[in-house]
């Protein structure tokens, strides 16, 4: 029976992600094989292509959110696990054109990182996702302040 969970399309994705960014075997082939292992519905296989073409198209930029939130801990020497993870995460809190709930999207990505990263991954993939989320929620808050002189004249 095949599977349309959104989780399973996520934990399909983060598996295409992590990978192929450790083997450095083509996307393509990689989300092909494990598309064809998870049995996924059809529905659920176009989420996970999705996902997964997302994060390749803005790769750079996701990149570069993650570095942003999180400068001690460089991309590069970050468990492969946790990069991905958040990865995936920030592309559908932050680009996707149909994003996930902020909630559901961090909880999922801390799943995840929990089941397949170290003892650490959930708590951390937790921080960075806060405060990537926080300062998302602050570049979009309107701007309510009022000077002084704007209230004394009413």
């Amino acid at each position: 029976m095949a599977s349309t969970s959104r989780r399973r399309s996520r934990i399909v994705a983060f598996r295409t992600l992590f990978e192929a960014d450790l083997s450095g075997h083509p996307m393509e082939s990689v989300l092909s094989r494990q598309l064809e292992e998870a049995g996924l519905a059809s529905d659920a296989r176009a989420f996970t292509s999705n996902l997964v073409a997302g994060v390749v198209d803005r790769r750079d930029e996701i990149d570069e959110v993650i570095r942003r939130h999180a400068p001690a801990f460089p991309l590069e020497d970050m468990a492969a696990v946790d990069r991905n993870i958040l990865r995936l995460a920030i592309y559908e809190v932050l680009f996707d054109t149909d994003p996930a709930p902020l909630r559901s999207a961090i909880n999922e990505a801390v799943e995840i990182a929990k089941g397949y990263g170290s003892e650490s991954s959930g708590r951390f993939v937790n921080g960075v996702l806060g405060a990537v989320a926080l300062n998302a929620a602050e570049q979009h808050e309107p701007d309510n302040s009022f000077a002084d002189d704007d209230l004394a004249g009413e």
